[in-house]
């Protein structure tokens, strides 16, 4: 259970933040082995906290915020710490608040800054946190903060011209469900209920579509139910569990147009991680190992344990390592081999992360222009069954006359 506390140290200062614990005892032993005195510890009720999941954590905008004004705070000459508390001070948000106080209360104590961010793992990635860490170590946060505003800033940029190009198709696919199940569950069912009572025996056709349309109208709400319930269950598997992951991205690499996406999106993200990880200064093997987890693609992440475990851990350069993986396009590898014996591997791979990030945006445009009129002659066909066996009963029994 998650409890709210407000609490002060040997020095008076407040302190404010959120812990999770079993029972209130555990709270105070929490703040007792902190040297804090409780002033104030209230329980979070479980719907507020399940909002605040799904609607109030740290998105793209809000790392964007931070990594850019702390860069710009310490280039002007401004502590952490004291950084640190000017953010508190701006921010409203609950979850970027909180976790501002956790990194203030981490460093008072005289504890890394980048132990914060890998307490949040769930709002920071790998690339993140091992790029506070190596900069931290090396000495250039400001530097590295500044890479990552930017980095972050194409991420966000990236996923909206993604959310832009398919919200026209889904919101044509929800308009369409919408009056295929008006159509089926509601209107067919009636039109079919009116000829069986009249005595009318429509045509194989009609009989056949209103035979399903009087099943769906019967069992309309345990249908449904149970599509919310698959529908549920695959978003929850998804985004909560690693083998709904692998299902869903094994499906994904297999279907015609989506696959190209999928893969340049991959590849996108590798050589941005990579990338930024080499400029800060972070072991080779390691950074291999951190775009691996980051990359999002079984595929690609085995082959880069591959070439982490099997290849640069034996000796073999990083350009032989990749060549040996045959995931990988032709032109990425020889890219990777060229530019590394030029020692210029860095600006090679953000000018193909760059790259990529434009494919992946041309690909999902093509395809929305693909799905479209795809939709469109679903549902025209649709429709035009159900009008033409209703129609055409019609037209029979007026023919009688």
């Amino acid at each position: 259970m998650l409890y709210h506390y407000l609490a002060s140290d040997k020095f008076g200062k407040v302190v404010e933040a959120d812990v999770d614990a079993n029972n209130l005892s555990q709270v105070l032993q929490y703040l007792s082995g902190r040297e804090l005195r409780p002033i104030s510890v209230k329980p979070l009720k479980e719907a507020t906290t399940g909002m605040r999941l799904f609607f109030g954590g740290i998105n793209v905008t809000d790392k964007v915020f931070l990594t850019k004004y702390l860069a710009l705070m310490l280039k002007v000459g401004t502590d952490l710490l004291s950084a640190i508390n000017i953010l508190i001070a701006d921010f409203d948000k609950p979850a970027v608040r909180n976790f501002l106080l956790e990194v203030r209360d981490n460093l008072s104590r005289g504890q890394p800054f980048y132990q914060a961010f890998e307490k949040n793992k769930k709002s920071f990635s790998l690339t993140f946190i091992n790029l506070v860490k190596a900069a931290e170590t090396s000495g250039n946060l400001q530097e590295a903060l500044e890479e990552l505003s930017v980095s972050l800033s194409r991420e966000a940029e990236l996923r909206s011209r993604i959310r832009s190009a398919l919200i026209y198709p889904l919101l044509l696919l929800l308009s369409s469900s919408a009056i295929i199940v008006f159509l089926v569950v509601f209107a067919l069912p009636r039109i079919a209920k009116v000829f069986s009572e009249g005595g009318i025996t429509p045509p194989l056709f009609s009989r056949v579509v209103f035979g399903i349309g009087l099943f769906l109208g019967s069992h309309a709400i345990f249908i449904l139910s149970l599509l919310f319930v698959l529908l549920g269950a695959g978003i929850y598997s998804y985004y909560k569990t690693e083998t709904g992951k692998r299902i869903f991205g094994s499906i994904l690499s297999k279907l015609p147009v989506v696959r190209r996406i999928y893969r340049d999106l991959a590849i996108q993200r590798m050589a941005s991680t990579i990338s930024s990880l080499m400029r800060a200064g972070l072991p080779i093997i390691q950074t291999i190992g951190v775009a691996a987890e980051t990359v999002g693609s079984n595929e690609f992440k085995y082959s880069l344990e591959r070439i982490a475990k099997e290849g640069l851990a034996r000796g073999l350069t990083i350009g032989e390592a990749f060549k040996r993986e045959t995931v990988f396009p032709k032109v990425v590898t020889n890219l990777i081999a060229i530019s590394e014996k030029a020692g210029h591997m860095d600006e090679v791979l953000t000018t193909l992360a760059d790259f990529y990030a434009v494919n992946v945006d041309t690909s999902i445009k093509s395809l929305v222009s693909l799905l479209e009129p795809i939709l469109l002659l679903f549902m025209g066909a649709l429709v035009g069954v159900i009008a033409l066996s209703i129609i055409v009963p019609i037209y029979q029994l007026t023919a009688q006359f």
